[in-house]
């Protein structure tokens, strides 16, 4: 099921995969907005065009429940580097960088290329390629698998693949072939004591003119309403229950022969980027520095 195929069923026809990248490049239709079939099995199939290469079908992968990261992965760059390939951009797959040391996922030009994570990865090994990229003038963007998928609350593996700039503010990008999108969760803000985040998402399709409108995506940013009661109640949950967080926290308040009503409301009230210290343990560790 992974050979390449020249020629696919469209509507009971078959159709050269050259004509339809033909098509698509001549914005005559969207990159596999059609539903093409293999002539053998009659499955469905994806056309994949290349810069270097003639454009060529091959089968989706028969997706559920059980799939593999492999694959995911597989797919993922694929349907990336097609669409970027036919919005104009010269893309390629597992390009061989820094002498040898890397290869990029996706190379978009010479001077950015996109990582697609499905597995799980250690922040050393991330740090070690991250740092290649850097070294050799390459910006690198992570574009994450399902496993590492963002919800509403923010899990240390997380923390590595996100990425901030002014339009955005700190986002995140996920890929999902099944479905054959990518998503943009952006405006990204944890709250000041728990792993709670709130985020902004624009989804788009992996196609040219969905790629091309990703690089201009210009939102307006919303203001998220911080319950300052849940604040409190959840760390003095956390004192009472004795977690490693509340043990910080107790501890500090002992030492520095304070109450919790002792605290400045307005370390309650204050959003932190995805990751950062917890807005009381920072104020608590950096007066007792100053003591």
């Amino acid at each position: 099921m992974g050979e390449k195929m020249y020629a696919a069923m469209l509507n009971k026809k078959l159709v050269l995969a050259v004509s339809e990248a033909h098509l698509v490049n001549t914005k005559q239709k969207k990159l596999n907005q059609e539903v093409y079939r293999c002539p053998h099995c009659s499955k469905k199939v994806i056309l994949i065009m290349s810069e270097r290469k003639a454009a060529f079908f091959k089968h989706w992968a028969n997706y559920n429940n059980l799939i593999g990261e492999k694959e995911e992965h597989h797919q993922s760059k694929m349907l990336l580097k097609s669409a970027l390939t036919a919005a104009g951009f010269n893309a390629a797959v597992e390009i061989p960088l820094a002498d040898g040391q890397l290869r990029a996922d996706v190379l978009v030009s010479e001077k950015l290329a996109f990582e697609v994570q499905c597995a799980p990865l250690s922040q050393s090994e991330f740090k070690h390629r991250h740092d290649l990229y850097h070294k050799i003038g390459v910006t690198d963007i992570w574009i994450v698998g399902r496993r590492h998928y963002l919800k509403n609350r923010l899990k240390q593996t997380q923390l590595i693949f996100f990425r901030e700039n002014k339009k955005w503010g700190n986002y995140y990008l996920e890929i999902n072939p099944q479905k054959n999108f990518f998503c943009l969760k952006y405006n990204i803000l944890q709250e000041p004591v728990t792993r709670k985040i709130y985020y902004q998402t624009k989804y788009f399709v992996l196609d040219e003119v969905s790629i091309r409108s990703f690089w201009y995506f210009n939102p307006s940013k919303k203001r998220y309403i911080l319950n300052i009661a849940s604040q409190k109640n959840y760390l003095r949950k956390q004192i009472k229950q004795k977690t490693k967080l509340g043990l910080k926290i107790g501890q500090l308040l002992y030492e520095q022969r304070l109450k919790f009503e002792d605290l400045p409301e307005k370390l309650f009230t204050e959003w932190r980027k995805p990751g950062e210290e917890n807005t009381v343990l920072h104020y608590l560790q950096k007066k007792r520095l100053i003591k």
